[in-house]
């Protein structure tokens, strides 16, 4: 199969995308693959790191508001949407898989536009504007959530959930909570806002903390690479209690999750789907920073399956933060029953069954 994947802008984006082009390698090592995304997107530094042949185009997207800028955004789509033909025409893909951002939306619609056979993949509840626009012409959109379907034609619709699960499904795990300086046999609770961290948590953690090192559970605080400072500087006095550690950046969190009990963090389609594959229990706290609050509604997926806690971050408060987290904590057959559940969520084949979306709408 000769695949052409594009999307980028998060990692929400990229690394479905990576998932389903590591499934194709190990099903097909003779697979050729050509990756096109943004120049300022991240997958421009990620992508090519990996060996994945890449391509780049200039691209922005539209300002919400009247703005001289959507011209230049016109503009920039119609230019991209020509070098994607070119691209098209040159590496003559079997299909063409969009992940969302707006690269995607040049690539896919020159490719539907040359009549190659297309599927987009939609990892939130809430469909973002790019994949709304291209499902008019697309073959096949595959989705991660039941809420998204009923947003797209229904006739192009299958449910494959993320195919970033099957990756962190399929890991086994050798690491030691003793290289954080924690006990391997104590229930364990990550804090985590996000690759960055997040402001208001990483403040109310701080406030927390006091509290925290009392308890009879242990709690990974990871902070963020560039809050990592200021956080040490104003915890000083917890900073030795024996069941806390604070981090500035996990690199191998699908190795450190499977020896997680709970995990509080943001509500991401990638998150969730680490989370669900591997039935991790959450309390989740959706960040208001986001499109159509789709990170809320990301969450009541999990809240409503019973395999998750919810805390508005309006609500978030070093007090509701430690009511929630001991509701987790120090329940034993709750947590047990929370993760149960966040498991049968989980869709460990999805790299597999977007692979076989592909296959089907494949020219050969």
């Amino acid at each position: 199969m000769r695949l052409m994947v594009s999307g980028g802008g998060t990692g929400g984006h990229i690394y479905p995308a990576l998932a389903v082009i590591n499934e194709l390698k190990r099903q097909d090592p003779n697979a050729e693959v050509l990756y096109v995304g943004s120049h300022r997107g991240i997958e421009s530094s990620i992508v090519p790191k990996l060996g994945i042949p890449f391509k780049a185009m200039t691209i922005q997207g539209f300002k919400r508001s009247l703005s001289l800028e959507n011209f230049k955004t016109i503009y920039l789509f119609l230019k991209s949407v020509h070098q994607s033909k070119q691209l098209v025409r040159s590496f003559k893909p079997d299909v063409v898989l969009g992940t969302g951002g707006y690269v995607s939306g040049a690539v896919l619609y020159a490719a539907a536009r040359l009549h190659v056979p297309t599927v987009i993949h939609e990892q939130n509840s809430v469909v973002g504007m790019t994949n709304k626009f291209l499902s008019r012409y697309v073959d096949k959109i595959a989705i991660n959530f039941e809420a998204a379907r009923s947003q797209f034609p229904a006739s192009k619709v299958v449910m494959t959930g993320n195919p970033r699960a099957q990756e962190v499904a399929n890991i086994t795990s050798h690491f030691s909570l003793t290289s954080l300086k924690l006990k391997d046999d104590v229930p364990t609770i990550m804090v985590v806002g996000g690759s960055q961290g997040a402001l208001k948590l990483n403040q109310v953690m701080v406030e927390a903390l006091p509290t925290l090192a009392t308890k009879p559970y242990q709690v990974i605080f990871v902070t963020g690479p560039k809050r990592y400072d200021d956080v040490m500087a104003k915890v000083a006095a917890v900073k030795e209690a024996d069941n806390i550690s604070i981090q500035a950046y996990i690199n191998n969190m699908p190795e450190v999750l499977p020896k997680i009990a709970g995990v509080v963090g943001r509500s991401g389609a990638t998150t969730l789907a680490e989370l669900t594959a591997l039935g991790v229990p959450s309390i989740l706290i959706p960040s208001p920073y986001v499109t159509a609050d789709h990170q809320t509604k990301n969450a009541m997926s999990l809240v409503n399956a019973n395999a998750a806690l919810m805390i508005k971050e309006a609500d978030l408060t070093s007090e509701s933060l430690v009511a929630k987290m001991d509701e987790l904590m120090t329940d034993d057959h709750r947590r047990a029953a929370m993760a149960a559940a966040a498991k049968k969520l989980g869709k460990p084949h999805a790299a597999t069954e977007m692979l076989s979306v592909l296959q089907g709408v494949s020219r050969k």
